[in-house]
């Protein structure tokens, strides 16, 4: 008999244990992560998923006011979600597990469902069990933004090969003018180039503060990793990358100083940080989105593309009880 409760403290570790040794978990559904946020900035509303007090799945999400009315949602302190589940799903499992979730929220008087998931190549057993639950059950697309990703399936030593040209002849010259790439601590530095870059181009603030994003890297020292383009000793560019689960590494954020633009940092920065998730074993590099609300930015995609990028769904589902 499956049931499902809401998240409490007691089952933290019983979580995270989970998560890790699922088949398609990562450091953004962690009680780890989703905890470093304030206590009063979301409504915490988590799902755990139990047959016979074992875990079958976990939902890590959160409650908001929309205007279909009181919605659980993916939770917004992490760049995605959904329904975390074990290798070995099926298709009845998946059935079940979207089935139970269902009657959970109509009984709990939720008015609508909003669930962002990983992209597919998070997942050690691809499949789209899941997806296809929801589609059976009344869920539609949201949105369906495209992520962009590299398929690390090259040597270490071959990754220029994998570049297109443009990107090939930006590096070489990044490493001509005496650009070296080093693992660094300076997030402050790294953070001010990044706040000027949002500032001029899209007229944003970075996701996180300097302060949280320093909380995050004492959090997961191993994970999170900020690699610098340095001129000499002077910091000109910068990758901010998380290590999300065994499978794949995520460039979150990815900034360079406007006034070294000629010095190509960046393009150093990807060839390296590429080598050493090659030689880490990492099967994926996930660049992020180059769609915004399913508009694409041409020149990021283009951007991307240079490094050997494809794109596949990132997909948000939504339905309203």
């Amino acid at each position: 008999m499956l049931k499902i409760i809401p998240y409490s403290a007691e089952w933290r570790e019983r979580w995270e244990q989970f998560v890790w040794g699922s088949n398609n978990g990562t450091l953004f559904h962690t009680r780890r992560f989703l905890q470093y946020h304030p206590a009063h900035r979301f409504k915490d509303h988590s799902l755990l998923f139990l047959g016979n007090e074992k875990i079958l799945a976990v939902m890590p999400g959160a409650e908001k006011r929309t205007e279909d009315g009181r919605s659980l949602i993916s939770h917004p302190g992490a760049s995605f979600g959904g329904l975390v589940v074990p290798k070995t799903i099926n298709l009845r499992a998946a059935f079940q597990l979207v089935n139970s979730l269902l009657d959970y929220c109509s009984f709990a008087g939720i008015e609508a469902i909003d669930l962002t998931a990983s992209p597919i190549f998070y997942s050690e057993k691809i499949n789209h069990y899941i997806d296809f639950a929801l589609m059976k059950n009344g869920f539609t697309y949201r949105k369906r933004e495209v992520s962009s990703f590299v398929t690390l399936d090259f040597a270490a030593d071959a990754v220029l090969s994998n570049f297109k040209d443009e990107a090939g002849r930006a590096v070489r010259r990044a490493q001509k003018l005496g650009v070296q790439v080093r693992q660094s601590s300076d997030t402050a530095g790294f953070y001010e180039i990044l706040k000027r870059n949002l500032k001029l181009r899209h007229n944003v603030q970075p996701a996180h503060s300097l302060e949280e994003l320093n909380h995050l890297c004492e959090l997961f020292p191993q994970s999170i990793r900020l690699y610098g383009a340095y001129l000499d000793e002077k910091l000109i560019a910068g990758v901010v990358m998380f290590n999300c689960n065994k499978l794949v590494t995520l460039a979150f954020y990815v900034s360079h100083d406007e006034a070294y633009q000629k010095y190509r940092a960046v393009n150093l920065l990807f060839f390296e940080i590429i080598r050493v998730s090659i030689e880490q074993q990492f099967r994926y590099l996930d660049f992020g989105i180059f769609t915004v609300d399913m508009q694409p930015n041409w020149g990021l995609a283009r951007f991307k593309e240079n490094f050997g990028s494809k794109g596949i769904f990132r997909d948000s589902f939504r339905k309203v009880l």
